[in-house]
């Protein structure tokens, strides 16, 4: 029996050697590839915020010139959303910012807007949803170019009355057997064109040198 004891003692100190050597590497290779994984990211969100607004049109580092803002009314959720700051020799170019679509069919659609200081859009697309496939997937840029056609759509243009889908008397197309997702996503950027236009002195502000917050209604 002792011996039967001291083997399985044995192999338990050797099983809780691999797993802290196991854990030591996992910690070892997290710390020496996060910076390249962090670095990765940022190159692809500015690869989507150059999708709509061009690198010639502004001269800032757009992901270090942000803010978090709490606006769940506008914004589609209770959580601090990150506003992107576009400039050009500091002047405001374009604001991008990741709201959400709180009504879709699927659940919350979370969007990528781009708004010129003009109040243009600069131009929309889809990051996360779970539309159903085949329906209301067709928000997603890959499936159909639907969501291209916000692009230089404005709180005038179309006029208030317009910024509906068709089915419901507005400008915008449907989806065939699937109105609920293109209408959440109407009335999304139709709500944030509202909001930015509503803080845009506040939203332009200078950048400081921490990511500022700020609760708005």
């Amino acid at each position: 029996m002792k011996t039967v004891a001291h083997s399985m003692g044995v192999a338990a100190l050797i099983l809780a050697g691999f797993a802290v050597v196991g854990t030591g590497l996992v910690a070892v290779t997290y710390s020496g590839t996060k910076d390249i994984i962090a670095e990765a990211q940022q190159a692809a969100l500015e690869a989507r915020l150059n999708q709509l607004v061009p690198t010639d049109r502004y001269d800032n580092r757009v992901t270090e010139d942000r803010l978090e803002v709490v606006a769940p009314e506008w914004l589609g959720t209770d959580q601090p959303v990150v506003i992107y700051r576009a400039r050009k020799e500091g002047q405001p170019v374009a604001l991008f910012a990741t709201p959400y679509a709180p009504d879709g069919y699927g659940g919350p659609i979370q969007l990528l807007i781009g708004v010129y200081a003009d109040g243009t859009l600069a131009g929309v697309r889809v990051l996360t949803h779970k539309e159903t496939p085949g329906l209301g997937d067709g928000i997603e840029e890959r499936r159909s170019p639907w969501i291209l056609a916000f692009a230089g759509k404005s709180l005038t243009h179309p006029a208030l009355a317009q910024w509906k889908v068709k089915r419901d008397g507005g400008a915008f197309d449907q989806f065939t057997g699937a109105t609920i997702t293109p209408r959440a996503v109407v009335k999304a950027v139709h709500k944030f064109l509202e909001y930015a236009q509503k803080h845009r002195e506040s939203l332009f502000a200078p950048m400081t040198k921490a990511v500022k917050s700020e609760e708005h209604s």
